[in-house]
């Protein structure tokens, strides 16, 4: 009964329509709550930005279409052999040569002008070079003064020389190995005892090494043409944090920020000159969207979560855009291989834009309310899709920084971040140094040894961009 008439003649709504209506909405309420739990549930590496070492074990892996082709290298595969040490670099010659014929068991002689060479390399045992310096203190003959002599310019004040410290620096900075493992290894591989707080001081003295060079790489950032930006979560102590890292064609830059907010990434990123590649956070948001790419790769991850939703518009909607990425990338992998011109991939791109913004504009439509914003968003920022098929020089992904951001995330499993200021330097100077010099091909130990050295024992200090 919907209502009822008092002997008046008004009519009194029934109290049980009202707790119907309150039920129903109640209900809506618990199932959209349930669909967002069973959403977060379903979160893998292949449908957000988690790595795929978070996955689950019951995640299926990733895996392409079988070929048909047998496991590893292809016919036409240029093969990858061990290079051959230089006769310089031979320590020992030893001349294999036979005596008897394996056949008729006659004496042999003579020397095979090409023989065949096998190289076995062996790592010698290492003991430290340990140099005593015996200061003498002298009386006076005179006045009965005593001197004592002094250490020759260009000794350590410490007890350890630069290498030492640019290998404690090595291992704990860009390895992750912990500072009781470091004790350790030093001990057993290079025969050297040291005391757990002389490894943390050997720490310090690396990391105010290379200040200098981190200096150098935070400054060629703002001159970058191109750029790509990722950040991932830090703690410093019990505070949360901010770790961001931005890569350029000559560096790579780590720096550890207490926020994670528009004016952190302005400060690591510089003027707005140049193109930025990113994962679309919206810190990003005040690069000028023309010269903004969003990540293809986040967003292919976001479209299979569309396909993934309830709502048949946006499963619809996501299927339909993991296509269009197909398409895109199938055809940037031949602009990339030089086998399409790039004006030719610009006219192949006008269609699949139309019908990005076509299927954006469906998304905009669905009953999911997620969807609706994420379209909306993608929508009003159209240019940053695109910024890679009218520009030479910046990738449709924002793979770049995010593999350079792999090795701190491994290191924050296990460090549980960094417990000081000092820390966080420590680790942002190690992983600049480290990242920039692969960059270049360069030798990373050498170089963190020569900073050690100018820092310990003054000289000029070794520069990052130029070797």
């Amino acid at each position: 009964m919907a209502s009822h008439r008092r002997d008046t003649g008004a009519v009194v709504p029934d109290p049980r329509d009202a707790r119907i209506a309150q039920l129903e909405a109640m209900v809506a309420k618990l199932m959209a709550r349930v669909a967002e739990l069973e959403e977060k549930l379903g979160i893998s590496s292949r449908n957000s930005s988690k790595p795929p070492s978070s996955d689950p074990p019951t995640v299926p892996p990733k895996s392409k279409p079988p070929t048909g082709r047998k496991p590893g290298g292809q016919p036409g595969h240029k093969g990858h052999r061990r290079e051959m040490f230089p006769p310089e670099r031979v320590t020992e010659v030893v001349e294999c040569r036979p005596t008897h014929c394996a056949g008729c068991d006659a004496r042999l002689r003579g020397t095979d002008p090409e023989p065949e060479v096998h190289q076995v390399a062996e790592l010698p045992k290492i003991e430290p070079l340990v140099t005593e310096y015996r200061l003498h203190s002298l009386s006076c003959r005179c006045c009965g003064r005593s001197t004592r002599g002094q250490l020759p310019e260009g000794t350590p004040r410490g007890a350890f020389g630069p290498r030492v410290v640019a290998t404690v620096t090595e291992l704990i900075g860009v390895y992750g190995v912990s500072r009781r493992d470091a004790q350790e290894m030093l001990r057993d591989m290079f025969s050297l005892p040291m005391s757990l707080g002389a490894v943390i001081g050997c720490q310090k003295l690396g990391g105010s090494a290379l200040a200098p060079a981190h200096t150098e790489a935070l400054a060629e950032v703002p001159k970058a043409k191109v750029r790509y930006a990722d950040e991932t979560g830090w703690r410093v102590g019990n505070l949360y944090a901010c770790l961001w890292v931005v890569v350029t064609p000559t560096v790579t830059v780590f720096r550890i920020q207490a926020e994670r907010s528009r004016a952190a990434a302005m400060a690591i990123l510089g003027k707005v000159t140049g193109l930025l590649g990113s994962d679309r956070y919206s810190v990003y948001d005040f690069w000028a969207a023309h010269q903004h790419q969003f990540c293809w790769a986040h967003l292919s991850r976001l479209f299979v979560k569309f396909s993934e939703r309830a709502d048949p518009t946006a499963k619809s909607v996501g299927l339909a855009l993991g296509k269009e990425k197909e398409a895109i990338f199938d055809a940037w992998h031949r602009v990339r291989d030089g086998t399409l011109k790039r004006e030719t991939f610009k006219r192949k791109m006008l269609p699949v834009q139309r019908r990005v913004a076509a299927l954006l504009e469906d998304g905009t439509r669905s009953a999911c309310a997620r969807t609706r914003r994420t379209c909306e968003r993608l929508l009003q920022n159209t240019h940053s899709l695109w910024t890679f098929v009218y520009n030479d020089g910046i990738e449709p992904t924002n793979n770049i920084a995010e593999r350079a951001v792999r090795r701190p995330v491994i290191v924050r499993k296990t460090s549980f971040g960094s417990h000081s200021d000092h820390g966080c330097r420590f680790q942002e100077r190690v992983w600049t140094v480290h990242a920039t010099l692969r960059q270049a091909e360069r030798c990373v130990h050498d170089f963190i040894t020569q900073a050690c050295s100018a820092h310990m024992l003054g000289g000029t200090v070794p520069s990052l961009l130029r070797p």
